[in-house]
């Protein structure tokens, strides 16, 4: 089954001309090292108008492969804690990506904690968003989506661990992108003092650090759950460096900065 998009038009610009010119754009001001071996690139899910400068620099910068799996947070509640979309391809306005099917069955036999789920996709726009500067950097790249709302530490990491080991035993490589934005709707001071702790976590690639900072310091990051997935994989590939490649407010933007979403792209290798 095909996914079709259901925040073009609003998210991003709802033709394929209009969607690739802006993030070409926005892919531009980013630079690959190929010395790195990026095993995990964090960008945000928010209008592309707000953080599409974060996303494409960030990704721009990764250096992914040809298949990437795709990590994000459930804002919906629906559907499976840990769903993976299994077959078939994700539509955009003009273009579309394949699912990498055999792939996403393995990740789904790795770990009990994967299901094979549409449900909690439909209405979910944090991967979609990301969709459009993974079509621009490649057109023939293969995605895994996978959306989750699993909220138990240990399962997270456990996750992340059975993912590595499935993907260590690909015969081509594969990147990790997770979607996540940071603090909402809070000052603009507040934000960044507070994201300035989960980001040195994600620095630091430490999964229980992560998810203990921003449960106890109640930070508004949508998508810990997913990069606490990310940073255990990571860890368990190796990993044991990483990067702040931007931060940025949507009071960059808008000039509101009392009431600001924080985005920031981050690699690790």
């Amino acid at each position: 089954m095909d996914r079709d998009p259901i925040v073009a038009g609003r998210f991003y610009p709802g033709s394929f001309e209009e969607w690739r010119q802006g993030v070409l754009s926005y892919l531009n001001r980013g630079a690959v090292d190929p010395s790195r071996q990026v095993r995990l690139a964090m960008v945000p899910h928010a209008g592309h108008v707000f953080s599409g400068g974060v996303c494409g620099e960030t990704l721009a910068a990764a250096n992914l492969k040809q298949t990437v799996v795709l990590l994000g947070p459930n804002h919906s509640g629906q559907g499976a804690a840990m769903a993976v979309w299994t077959e078939g391809r994700w539509n955009l306005p003009g273009a579309s990506l394949d699912v990498d099917e055999a792939l996403a069955s393995r990740i789904v036999e790795g770990h009990p904690g994967f299901s094979s789920d549409r449900t909690a996709h439909m209405y979910e726009h944090s991967l979609e968003v990301i969709l459009p500067f993974l079509w621009a950097l490649n057109a023939q790249t293969r995605i895994v989506p996978i959306c989750i709302s699993e909220t138990d530490p240990d399962t997270l990491k456990d996750a992340g661990r059975a993912m590595a080991s499935v993907l260590t035993d690909q015969t081509e490589p594969v990147s990790v992108v997770v979607s996540s934005d940071m603090s909402h709707f809070i000052p603009a001071e507040e934000a960044k003092k507070k994201d300035d702790q989960a980001l040195q976590a994600i620095l630091g690639i430490d999964p229980d650090g992560l998810y203990q900072t921003v449960r106890d310091n109640r930070i508004s990051m949508c998508g810990v759950l997913p990069m606490t997935v990310g940073l255990s994989l990571a860890r368990s590939e190796g990993a044991h460096q990483a990067e702040l490649v931007r931060y940025a407010t949507s009071g960059d933007l808008t000039g509101d900065y009392q009431h600001v979403v924080g985005y920031a792209g981050v690699l690790v290798w």
